[in-house]
């Protein structure tokens, strides 16, 4: 029902997820983390677009994202999804934005993470992400989602540009597009384990690695992992969604373990926000209970 409510309704209780509609409002909500002690990675919301023309200006936003935070002496680094490039309309002219971005990134001494999408774009961005970390070897990383069958034997076919000093640098999530049995695995337990196998994998060949996750059980068997394997703190970080788990995220933070959270802004914030609510069916049952107390 989500996508079918009005979007005035439904930001009221997903706003807790997005940092704003603007770039002013984002910029308030990392200050306000970093006072925290916390690390932020910004994201321009928008994705799966349907020109080029998009794809300039999201370009064009990014650069000034980059500016912007740098100038406030923002702590942090920066997400792009590929396809709010133009991935999936010319593949190209999508590197070369996000080169561009990089390049932005790179004056500043600074990190661009490229966040991996569904399956049709994997091989895509895998390709992308090699391109440039030939070029930026210090300035990008890639995200690698748990739930895929793929995913360890791509991590493994990467380690040719790993290097002891300059290691590869992943986000490791569960991953959230919809995917096919035959891609993905689907069972709660299966997922997890496979989490902390691509972890324990990381944690062995000595890549640095952001533990993604809102989960309770894998924090725990993160912790077992950094343990066994006395996995230095500058090897890794724990990073979540802005607006989740707020209480076990302060716990990490309690334990001494580097956090980052994820902050996404821009006025495309509905789909973005219609997934969390759909990993969230308390908050969705809220959002519907109100709407019908309130007609």
């Amino acid at each position: 029902m989500l996508p079918y409510m009005p979007q005035s309704f439904v930001w009221l209780f997903s706003k807790r997820y997005v940092a704003g509609h603007n770039l002013d409002e984002a910029i308030n909500a990392c200050k306000e983390l970093n006072a925290q002690g916390i690390f932020i990675t910004i994201d321009v919301l928008g994705e799966f677009i349907k020109s080029l023309d998009e794809a300039e200006a999201n370009k064009q936003e990014y650069l000034q994202v980059i500016e912007t935070a740098e100038k406030n002496k923002i702590k942090g680094n920066y997400s792009v999804k590929p396809t709010m490039f133009g991935l999936l309309i010319d593949t190209e002219v999508c590197y070369q934005h996000i080169r561009e971005v990089v390049v932005k990134a790179a004056e500043y001494n600074n990190f661009v993470r490229v966040d991996m999408e569904d399956t049709q774009c994997t091989d895509m961005e895998i390709t992308m992400f090699r391109r440039l970390k030939q070029e930026f070897p210090k300035n990008v990383g890639l995200v690698v989602q748990a739930y895929l069958k793929r995913t360890l034997q791509d991590v493994k076919d990467l380690l040719d540009v790993n290097t002891a000093e300059v290691p590869m640098n992943y986000r490791l999530c569960k991953g959230i597009y919809t995917e096919p049995k035959e891609l993905a695995f689907k069972q709660y337990e299966e997922i997890n384990q496979h989490f902390l196998e691509d972890l324990e994998y990381m944690f062995q060949n000595k890549i640095y690695v952001g533990i993604a996750t809102h989960d309770a059980p894998l924090v725990e068997g993160a912790y077992r992992l950094i343990e066994k394997y006395q996995v230095p703190k500058n090897m890794y970080e724990f990073q979540m969604l802005l607006g989740v788990t707020p209480d076990l995220r302060k716990s990490i933070v309690d334990n001494g373990h580097k956090m980052r959270v994820y902050v996404p802004y821009g006025t495309k914030w509905f789909a973005y926000c219609t997934r969390r609510l759909k990993e969230n069916p308390k908050m969705a049952g809220m959002i519907i209970k109100a709407l019908f107390v309130r007609g």
